[in-house]
């Protein structure tokens, strides 16, 4: 099993397992685990839900090969106290910020979009993503948040695959 958790190049995304003596009943997975092959790495904070004092969620970035900051998932929502460690860290953003008319929806496949704050595309964060992603190269399922690195810039941060 351990070689299969290195498949996530080919588009792999976990393994799904259950007991032997257990039987295959469709759309039931009780018994069941899945294992999802998770990494961590970083993005740059471009905009948040709810508001600068108290962020909810964080939308993320990575600056493609030509400068642009690209859209690449966000958070899961925040804990209060990771809200608030993050609020000082947080620039509302100046006019022209990369973002700017621009609309993101709620969900994966949703039509509900979200009402966000733009911000200074400068804080990098740390965040945990498993290895799904969609047909332009986003997180497929919501980042968790680790922790702010200020000790990185954003040149610091890798591009978009």
């Amino acid at each position: 099993m351990r070689e299969w958790l290195t498949w996530g190049s080919v588009g792999m995304e976990g393994v799904v397992f259950k007991r032997l003596d257990h039987v295959y009943r469709p759309g039931a997975r009780d018994g069941w685990l899945k294992y999802k092959v998770r990494e961590t790495t970083e993005a740059v904070v471009g905009a948040v839900t709810g508001t600068l004092a108290a962020p909810r969620t964080l939308l993320l970035g990575r600056y493609d090969t030509a400068g642009r900051l690209a859209y690449i998932g966000r958070t899961t929502t925040l804990a209060r106290s990771a809200g608030a460690a993050l609020a000082g860290l947080l620039t509302a953003a100046a006019p022209g910020h990369p973002w700017t008319g621009r609309s993101f929806a709620a969900g994966w496949g949703s039509r509900e979009t979200l009402h966000v704050t733009l911000v200074e595309p400068e804080l990098v964060v740390e965040v945990g993503v498993d290895v799904a992603r969609d047909a332009s190269g986003r997180w497929r399922h919501p980042a968790r948040w680790h922790r702010a690195r200020p000790d990185l810039t954003p040149a610091d941060v890798p591009p978009p695959r």
